[in-house]
């Protein structure tokens, strides 16, 4: 490659998916948030039916994840390939966590 092309090539990519400070501020913001909601389950833990906690924390952890992954780690903006191993991943530790828990009897179901 020359160094023109190579020039190009890297504009090319600077300019094609770079969200501005702002957003990240934003995503920032939103990601605090949910982490205050997390924290807020433990002051209502004994009011609530455990399978609200553990679904709401989940459901929240699973955003979270998403959000991290694809903003601040730009998979959003990578292959799809990258996308797949992430999903992966948290498919496995989700499937680790649920059977953790009903090893665990965590719910009283045994």
């Amino acid at each position: 490659m020359t160094d023109t092309a190579v020039d190009a090539a890297v504009d090319a990519h600077d300019d094609d998916h770079h969200p501005s400070d702002l957003f990240y501020v934003k995503i920032a913001g939103i990601l605090a948030l949910f982490t205050a909601l997390e924290v807020g389950t433990y002051f209502i833990e004994d009011s609530v039916d455990p399978w609200f906690l553990y679904l709401s924390l989940s459901v929240l952890m699973i955003i979270k994840f998403a959000m991290v992954a694809a903003y601040f780690m730009h998979l959003k903006y990578d292959t799809p390939w990258f996308r797949y191993l992430f999903i992966a991943g948290l498919v496995l530790a989700m499937g680790v966590y649920a059977i953790f828990l009903f090893a665990y009897d965590v719910f009283g179901l045994g």
